[in-house]
């Protein structure tokens, strides 16, 4: 039998909290997702650590109640209203980093967030995020290209912003966006 619940919690919880902020976005939901996910884990320990795989029950809990989650909200209808780009210093946009990746990656649907997530960060084979997730290999494949074009045609449209931006007299990159270092994480240069 793999240690005991309290251990594990204590073990496990800060790996988990990243989890679960990949998958939703954000710190309070992530927490939610652990907690709800430990509970539900608290309540079968005795026959998924008699398994041995304790942590993968959480995980794919997780992951489940995140989508589910994201069903609800989805009935919502959010709209999204650009503003025009306007002009920032290099230094700021640089500084910015990587929030133009997150940004598009956080509105990607959940299950491509899910599975790019475990595959890159997580560095899961697609057969372990099948498992996880509860669906076919081939499933995991299909999300995972198409969220990867998603993304490239975000990061298209942004480096292609850059340029149209430098080329009209502009010295900066669009407002929020550092569009070069957004390709190179998706293009993985």
């Amino acid at each position: 039998m793999v240690e005991d619940f309290g251990s594990f919690v204590r073990d496990r919880t800060s790996p988990l909290l990243r989890y679960g902020f990949v998958l939703s976005g954000n710190p309070h939901d992530a927490a939610d997702l652990v907690q709800e996910a430990l509970v539900r884990l608290g309540e079968r320990w005795s026959r998924v650590s008699a398994r041995g795989d304790p942590e993968g029950y959480v995980r794919t809990t997780m992951a489940r109640l995140h989508i589910s989650w994201w069903r609800r909200r989805r009935r919502e209808h959010p709209v999204l209203v650009l503003p025009e780009q306007g002009y920032v210093d290099a230094g700021i946009a640089e500084a910015e980093g990587d929030l133009g990746l997150w940004r598009a990656v956080t509105a990607l649907p959940s299950r491509q967030r899910a599975v790019l997530m475990l595959r890159y960060h997580e560095q899961l084979s697609d057969e372990e995020i099948a498992q996880l997730l509860g669906v076919s290999r081939g499933t995991v494949r299909s999300q995972a290209a198409r969220g990867l074009d998603k993304l490239r045609e975000v990061t298209e449209w942004v480096e292609g912003a850059a340029v149209r931006s430098q080329a009209s007299g502009g010295q900066g990159k669009p407002c929020g966006v550092a569009g070069s270092q957004v390709a190179a994480q998706v293009k993985g240069r």
